[in-house]
Formats: structure tokens, C-alpha cells, sequence
């Protein structure tokens, strides 16, 4: 399998590894908090654990694929990841256990993300690369979409364990596309499996690393949140029946998929630390317009929040295609690994950070509280732009070095 049925296979299956994505999200303020008593700090701190665990295991199962066939990585994180999500059904009790159990599921996701683009780009010719990954990394958000979906409807209507049971299923789809596609290994490997000194060398991918880090700062922090957000903006500002917290979730992540199609286009077109750069400002700014206008009426926030579900990904799939490319063949996966680790670390900080700041200025009842929240959010996507400059300081300095 090549080509387009290759990359529409290796879609297909990550929408159903993301089910279980934003499962405890979805439900976190409207029914895991309230039943297990968590102040906001908790909830994200129990969100958060899902990216904590991916933190910890991505390094090691993504830099393994430059050793062993990466659809077998991704094949054993997949499996995980389901298991995990349905054992959060079963046995969480509350903060700890729940805690532990999710990030068991984030570290199986560890293994099958990363590893899956792995898969991907491994079996693709070089001038079909940044689109292929631009798809892959945009249908991301429509699993997530899907996920908050289908895990709030099974909530609401059977009980929020039936929602962990049946989104925990979904990787199922994932394993199918693993034992469709070729296996092919890597050129033999020397030297320590952890070895990120050759990537650190590269300016250019620690630029896009870092940006990196910055949106999932954000993209983390508002998809653990937004339920919660639009749950007190129904609760004030009487926002009508059918503009739910389903609707406005699932709408808000649909529209990531052609906003990060669109950004990556923009960044072929413009360049992409300019086109990146003005839409990590441009997102900030927006952050800031719904803080300040959490009282304003609902019609007002829906449009704020969708002009922001097209902002906040619009870098996705250029960020991480521009490291793909800037990544030295040899050391790709390593790499990939470490833009992970970045990530999925201030995935964890965003959501338990903007916990936090919820907590600080009054809790998810208060129009200070989420004022606080997306001025955090803001703070952290406004760093992407510093990490480019950064990065065409250095690299500038080191060509003026070199030419000496």
C-alpha cells in the first residue's frame, strides 16, 4: 500500500486511536469534577496526566523507530491506549486513581502518534511528505471532534463510564491499518538509543520544536477547558438550548482540520516561520478578546470561540511539517521524539496551569477566573514567536561563525 490509500489507511486509523482522547476532558467539569469533588487545580492536574504520560514514554518509543519497524510501536501503543481508557471506566474512584490510569492511556497514545507519523513518512517518496503530514496531523482534530462528540452524548445519556468504555474501542481501528500496511525496517543503528545531541545541533527543527511546545501549551489548555468555559457561559448568559457544550466542542474541533490544512498552505505559499508567526499573534490576540468579554452574550463568545478554533491550529500541521523537513533523515526519529516530549510536556502544564489560574481568580463560576485563564493561554502562545526568533538568531550567528 502507497501513495494516497496509504495516507487515507494511516487517517482512518488515527481517528480511532483519538476517541479516547478528550474523554476525561469532555467530562471533566460537568460530571468527574462534580462527583469527585475536584477544585479546578485537580481537574487539570487529572487532565494533564494523560500528556504527562505520553512526556515520559515518547522519547524512548519514538526514538526506538529508528531501530525497529515503527508500525510495531505503533501497533503496542495503540492496544494500550485502548486498554487504558476502558480501565478508566472500570476502576477510577477518583483524583489518584483516575490520575494514574490516564496517563497510562497517554502513555500508550505515546506510542502510537509519533510512531504512526513514523510509519507514515517512512513509506512515503520525499515531494509527498509535508502534505501527507499535514493530513495526518490535521485529522487529528477531527478525531478530536469526534471524541468529544461521542464520549458527551454516551455521558449524558448512560453515564460517563459508558463513554470511557466505548471510546476505548476506537483504537481497534488503528491496529486493523497496522496489519495492512508493509513492514519495513530501519538501516541498523549504533550508539545509545537516547541520543538527542544531534538534534539539539539543529537549529532549524529546535526552532519548530519549540513553536511547537507553545501551541500545545494552548491547544491542550482551551481543549481541557472549553466544556467547562461554555458550561458557565450557558449558566450566565443563557445561551439557547441547542447551542450545547457538545455542539460547541465538537464544532470547535472539527474546524481545526481545514484551519491547519489552510495554515500549512500558507506557509508553502508565504514561508513558514512568517505565515506560523502571524497566526501564533493572531491567536493570542483572540485569547485575550474572549477573556475579556466572558460576560458578553452567548452569539458573541460562539463566534469568538469559533474565529479561535481556527487559530489555534492553524500552525499544527505547518510546525510540525517544517520540523519533519528540517530533521536529518538518520536522526527523524529522534527528532520526532523530542518535538513530542516538548509538546506533550507544556500539554501538561497548559492544562493544569490554566486549572489553576481558574482557581486563582475565583473558579470555572467566575468571569475573573476565565479572564485569568485565556491571559494565560495567551502568554503561552505569544513564546512561539520568541522561539523562531531565537532560532534564526542562532542560526544566523552560526553561519556568520562558519564563514569566518
Amino acid at each position: 500500500m502507497r501513495g494516497w490509500p496509504l495516507i487515507a489507511v494511516m487517517c482512518i486509523g488515527q481517528l480511532g486511536n483519538l476517541l479516547p482522547h478528550v474523554t476525561l476532558s469532555a467530562n471533566l467539569a460537568q460530571h468527574l469534577m462534580p462527583v469527585w469533588g475536584l477544585s479546578a487545580a485537580e481537574g487539570g492536574m487529572m487532565a494533564s496526566g494523560y500528556a504527562f504520560g505520553y512526556m515520559l514514554a515518547v522519547p524512548v518509543l519514538t526514538t526506538l523507530t529508528d531501530r525497529i519497524d515503527a508500525r510495531l510501536v505503533l501497533l503496542g501503543g495503540s492496544v494500550v491506549s485502548g486498554l487504558a481508557t476502558v480501565a478508566f471506566g472500570i476502576f477510577a474512584q477518583g483524583f489518584w486513581s483516575g490520575t494514574i490510569i490516564w496517563s497510562l492511556a497517554g502513555l500508550g497514545f505515546a506510542g502510537a502518534y509519533m510512531p504512526g507519523l513514523k510509519a507514515l513518512t517512512d513509506r512515503l517518496p520525499a515531494g509527498d511528505t509535508s502534505r501527507a503530514v499535514t493530513l495526518y496531523t490535521s485529522s487529528f482534530s477531527v478525531g478530536v471532534g469526534l471524541s468529544f462528540l461521542i464520549a458527551q452524548v454516551l455521558a449524558d445519556g448512560w453515564g460517563w463510564r459508558t463513554a470511557f468504555y466505548v471510546t476505548g474501542i476506537g483504537p481497534i481501528a488503528m491496529v486493523v491499518a497496522c496489519l495492512l500496511i508493509e513492514s519495513r525496517s530501519p538501516a541498523p543503528r549504533a550508539g545509545r538509543l537516547l541520543n538527542f545531541a544531534p538534534v539539539f545541533a539543529n537549529r532549524e527543527a529546535l526552532g519548530y520544536i519549540f513553536g511547537y511546545g507553545a501551541h500545545c501549551f494552548e491547544l491542550y489548555g482551551i481543549r481541557t477547558w472549553l466544556v467547562g468555559f461554555w458550561t458557565y457561559v450557558v449558566a450566565h448568559q443563557g445561551a439557547p438550548s441547542w447551542l450545547s457544550p457538545v455542539l460547541m466542542s465538537f464544532c470547535f474541533a472539527v474546524i481545526s482540520m481545514p484551519a491547519s490544512i489552510l495554515g500549512n498552505e500558507a506557509a508553502l505559499k508565504f514561508g513558514r516561520h512568517r505565515a506560523i508567526t502571524v497566526v501564533m499573534i493572531a491567536s493570542a490576540c483572540v485569547a485575550l478578546v474572549i477573556g475579556l468579554n466572558a460576560t458578553a452574550p452567548a452569539w458573541v463568545l460562539a463566534l469568538l470561540l469559533m474565529i479561535y478554533g481556527l487559530t489555534v491550529p492553524a500552525d499544527s500541521g505547518a510546525l510540525t511539517a517544517g520540523m519533519s523537513a528540517a530533521a536529518v533523515s538518520e536522526h527523524r526519529g529522534a527528532t520526532l521524539a523530542l518535538h513530542s516530549t516538548v509538546g506533550f510536556g507544556l500539554s501538561a502544564i497548559g492544562a493544569w496551569g490554566t486549572g489553576v489560574a481558574l482557581d486563582a481568580a475565583g473558579g470555572p463560576q467566575s468571569a475573573e477566573g476565565w479572564l485569568l485563564a485565556f491571559i494565560v493561554l495567551a502568554a503561552g502562545i505569544a513564546l512561539g514567536p520568541l522561539a523562531f526568533l531565537w532560532s534564526r538568531t542562532a542560526r544566523s550567528d552560526e553561519l556568520v561563525s562558519r564563514s569566518r
